[in-house]
């Protein structure tokens, strides 16, 4: 058997190739939508991939399923319960598929969403215990899937947690100790509450260390996995319908994306409603950027929060800097972001050449340390995830994490100076940004964030 797992770190996502070394056969579970890694592994170890199975419908970003079937001819596989508009094989609890020795059991394991399956893996179908299990979003390493994203649709969040319970107790922890847990994210994703940093464990370690396999009744887990769930990113909802229907593949969407647009059409796009994304490091946007731009820097956790911030609806535009134009718009199409309609010609440098950008300042910790003992101190806002929240905090500071930033901009007092802090001052930028084109027009950012902050200040003795 062949077995690789994929982690792309900044959608916390994992990916899984399965070969049979002797037939030649293989399987992607949940791949990511840019598929070129698939084939070459394959190409590596002289494979055909003619499967592909998500395990369920995602909301977090778009599988390279269609990808996959356009290139490979490979065949689609979703639960019997899922609803699409692609030709799939819909599999039920006990379907097999072969590929040649190696095979694949489907779990039916519903509770994060209704359709979700999991998938034993045998390295040979005679074997009594399976290698591996691929659990999806069901089981996450240290946590479980939330089991909310469906509110909207009108499903009880109460319902799937009561069925993910069944599926935990039932069928997965009924499988020996030592079967290897592959999860289809890690820490980091807004998939589940407490994700581990670790991509893989076993049953067993599971059965220990999960807070969400440790004995409990129904009604105890579901109220714990209930609580205190965090808002979901706006883009989820789209995520999940557009992962029912037959899109268009990165490759059409990437052929629109990366055309050169003069600075004066940008100009006249961004007057007409159009995004300007500016994808450079925040320093470097700070010194010089095009009046109305949004900063969100292809260093951190770029898709996930140009999905939180940007409108799907509009045209978007990418400034960039050189050679970066298909990264920037390749991971936007990773979570179907595909409303990229071209990218600034000559960069920044045209636009500096022809002085048509603008500056913002940034706050040093010494600078807000200051201001912040003044007669008109300017208000902290704190756009760190809650847990951050509890770990530390500047006192009086407002807390609206980002992926709510959207919703909850009407909170914002408009008639003072406000300064953006995050952990460590990226998540700072984009927020500053979008509250200036939004009308604020007194608003920095702190450099280096709270990490910064805690360092530049006092030591306390005893």
């Amino acid at each position: 058997m062949i077995f690789e797992q994929f982690y792309l770190g900044c959608l916390s996502h994992a990916s899984y190739l399965i070969g049979d070394e002797q037939s030649g056969i293989a399987c992607i579970v949940d791949p990511q939508r840019d598929i070129d890694q698939y084939l070459q592994k394959a190409k590596e170890h002289n494979l055909d991939i003619a499967h592909v199975v998500l395990t369920h419908i995602h909301a977090d970003f778009v599988p390279g399923h269609l990808e996959l079937a356009k290139e490979c001819a490979a065949t689609i596989y979703l639960s019997q319960h899922a609803k699409v508009e692609y030709p799939v094989f819909p599999l039920k609890n006990g379907d097999i598929i072969a590929l040649g020795n190696v095979c694949l059991k489907i779990l039916e394991t519903p509770g994060h969403t209704p359709e979700s399956v999991s998938i034993l893996v045998f390295e040979n179908e005679k074997d009594k215990n399976p290698q591996a299990v691929l659990t999806g979003d069901t089981l996450f390493i240290g946590d479980v899937g939330r089991p909310d994203l469906l509110v909207s649709t009108g499903i009880s969040a109460a319902d799937l947690a009561a069925t993910l319970y069944d599926s935990l107790h039932n069928k997965l922890m009924t499988l020996p100790d030592e079967t290897m847990v592959y999860p289809a994210h890690g820490a980091g994703s807004f998939c589940g509450k407490n994700l581990s940093s670790e991509t893989c464990s076993t049953i067993g370690a599971q059965k220990k260390i999960n807070w969400a396999l440790k004995p409990m009744s129904k009604e105890q887990f579901v109220k714990l996995l209930t609580a205190d769930l965090p808002p979901q990113p706006k883009y989820f909802t789209y995520d999940a319908e557009l992962n029912k229907q037959n899109r268009l593949t990165l490759g059409e969407a990437l052929e629109r994306a990366l055309k050169p647009i003069s600075l004066g059409d940008v100009c006249k796009l961004r007057d007409t409603g159009a995004q300007i994304l500016d994808t450079r490091d925040p320093q470097l946007f700070s010194e010089g950027h095009i009046k109305g731009s949004i900063n969100v820097g292809l260093g951190g956790k770029y898709a996930t929060f140009a999905g939180c911030i940007l409108n799907k609806e509009k045209p978007i535009i990418i400034v960039c800097d050189s050679g970066k134009e298909k990264e920037s718009a390749l991971r936007l199409g990773r979570i179907g972001f595909d409303n990229v309609v071209g990218f600034l010609q000559e960069g920044i440098a045209g636009a500096l050449k022809a002085n048509a950008t603008t500056s913002t300042k940034r706050h040093t910790t010494a600078q807000l340390a200051e201001e912040l003992t003044s007669s008109k101190p300017p208000l902290v806002l704190d756009v760190r995830t809650n847990g951050e929240r509890e770990q530390n905090a500047i006192e009086k500071s407002l807390h609206i994490p980002l992926h709510e930033l959207v919703d909850r901009i009407a909170e914002i007092p408009t008639d003072r100076e406000i300064v953006v802090t995050c952990a460590g001052g990226y998540r700072s930028s984009i927020a500053a940004s979008y509250l200036r084109l939004h009308g604020a027009n007194n608003v920095s950012d702190l450099i280096g964030g709270m990490m910064a902050w805690i360092k530049s200040q006092p030591a306390v003795t005893a």
